[in-house]
């Protein structure tokens, strides 16, 4: 009897599986097709990026190769792939550019360090040494307040930058003659856990020779 009633449970469960599957075999095969197609996409997706990302390489590189044969008017197609906004070669075209000289302009230059910091998923401490890079080619120019807000980001964080940041505003008030701001930023590196002792040894030797009554 009780062989007979689980039979009977048995053959109960697969009707039902057979009547969910007729009932919902619409939504079953939408549902995988959507998968499928999902799947194809990223999969093509992906191909789609790989390809072009050799393509930008490979213009790169010829670039830099006519620069070296002497071609020397390569600004428009650098600051065509600074525009593309990749992670990866919109910075190396960007650091060609300003490396070699081949813009003028301190706004355009501005405009561009502002491309890779706002408009590109850069990796957090690329991101932070390209902020410092801003800071750097800024400071014989801008005022403090300027100087201060390019390098807050780095300078209230943990980055691995945040000691060349402390640094160049401690030199900047240093070329200003504000000693007591200077030595502050000086102090601030020698407060850092986990710091270089090559740096940490730089810092001892500048408050020695510049700060020692």
């Amino acid at each position: 009897m009780d062989e007979e009633i689980e039979i009977i449970n048995t053959n109960t469960r697969i009707e039902k599986l057979k009547n969910f599957l007729v009932v919902k075999r619409k939504k079953i095969i939408t549902i995988f097709i959507i998968l499928i197609l999902i799947l194809i996409s990223f999969f093509a997706y992906q191909e789609f990026k790989s390809r072009n990302k050799i393509k930008l390489a490979n213009k790169f590189n010829k670039i830099v190769t006519s620069f070296e044969n002497g071609q020397k008017n390569v600004n428009d197609e650098l600051i065509d792939i600074i525009n593309i906004k990749d992670k990866t070669y919109s910075p190396l075209a960007f650091f060609f550019l300003l490396d070699n000289d081949l813009i003028s302009s301190k706004d355009e230059i501005n405009s561009y360090f502002d491309i890779l910091i706002n408009n590109i998923p850069l990796e957090k401490e690329i991101k932070n040494l390209t902020i410092y890079k801003k800071g750097l080619f800024n400071s014989d120019f801008v005022q403090e307040n300027e100087l201060l807000n390019i390098l807050n980001p780095i300078i209230k964080s943990e980055s691995m930058w945040k000691p060349q940041a402390l640094y160049l505003m401690a030199e900047f008030y240093l070329s200003k003659s504000q000693k007591q701001k200077s030595k502050e930023f000086f102090n601030q590196i020698i407060e850092m856990e986990n710091i270089s002792p090559k740096i940490k040894l730089e810092v001892q030797k500048r408050l020695r020779s510049d700060f020692s009554e």
